[in-house]
């Protein structure tokens, strides 16, 4: 499985042609499946599958230990790396197959309604007590940046980092899709037994949408923190599960959308983002 791909292609530069090689990012289907029975079928980079079935899995609320499962493996008997079979421990109840395909930026598509996607979680974000310097928060992005080694190379892909709150970086993955990324970290995580990411911080390249607060929510973790914007219905459900929001992430520059109680301003003798400002 090759994360990258090369192809010849025609680069103008001053209006002056020239053909060169480039490197794409690779794409490809992963058919997920439980207990030999299809799932679901995402689009992803290749590499870290295990990683990919296991933070699917718990942010469908349907793992949340090692326990939970007994073996992974590819259907190499099919001839392709491309069908993923997860076998649950006894007493672990399979999810509902989804029988849909999932595009690489598409993280809930084919959920039947709102209240299917707001699976109860297993932990609180609510109850972490994490706090989280303004002055850590400013140097994720480029610490996310520097780890994006395929990133280097295609400039095609969406990233996901999990931080200590001091900023240290536990983990980072690379996909396409940015819930891919997001579920190879909640799956390593898993395998790590570290489950609930408590008084962690997830950092992500692009935007911070729905299913990205929802699978924040269901792996433990207080904080997210995207680049980008987040939607309406990310900042509604963080509000509900207390899980700390921020959006627009550049530089010493962020919008704290909920939670920000959980933030100080360059050290606590400046007080909270609370006390900054209308909330």
């Amino acid at each position: 499985m090759y994360r990258t791909k090369k192809r010849q292609i025609t680069q103008i530069r001053a209006h002056v042609p020239s053909r060169r090689r480039d490197s794409l990012a690779a794409e490809e289907p992963l058919e997920i499946r439980v207990e030999g029975r299809p799932l679901t079928i995402t689009m992803r980079t290749p590499g870290d599958d295990f990683d990919l079935a296991a933070g699917f899995l718990v942010g469908e609320g349907t793992i949340a230990s090692p326990d939970d499962v007994t073996t992974m493996r590819h259907c190499a008997d099919l001839d392709t790396y491309n069908v993923l079979d997860v076998r649950l421990a006894a007493g672990v109840r399979p999810p509902e197959a989804r029988n849909f395909y999932t595009t690489s930026s598409c993280g809930v598509c084919g959920k039947a309604s709102l209240e299917a996607v707001r699976t109860v979680a297993r932990w609180s974000a609510r109850e972490d007590p994490v706090q989280l310097d303004s002055s850590v928060l400013e140097v994720l992005p480029d610490r996310l940046r520097a780890a994006q080694r395929v990133f280097d190379r295609t400039g095609g892909l969406h990233a996901a980092g999990l931080f200590t709150a001091e900023g240290e970086a536990l983990c980072v993955r690379e996909d396409v899709g940015r819930h891919n990324a997001v579920d190879k970290l909640v799956g390593w995580a898993l395998r790590e037994g570290r489950l609930p990411l408590a008084g962690t911080v997830l950092m992500v390249s692009g935007r911070a949408s729905f299913e990205l607060v929802q699978k924040a929510v269901m792996a433990g973790i207080p904080a997210l923190a995207a680049v980008s914007a987040p939607s309406s219905l990310a900042v509604e459900l963080a509000a509900e599960e207390g899980l700390t929001l921020v959006g627009f992430l550049r530089g010493d520059s962020m919008n704290v959308y909920t939670g920000e109680h959980r933030l100080t301003l360059m050290g606590s003798g400046h007080g909270s983002a609370r006390a900054a400002g209308p909330g």
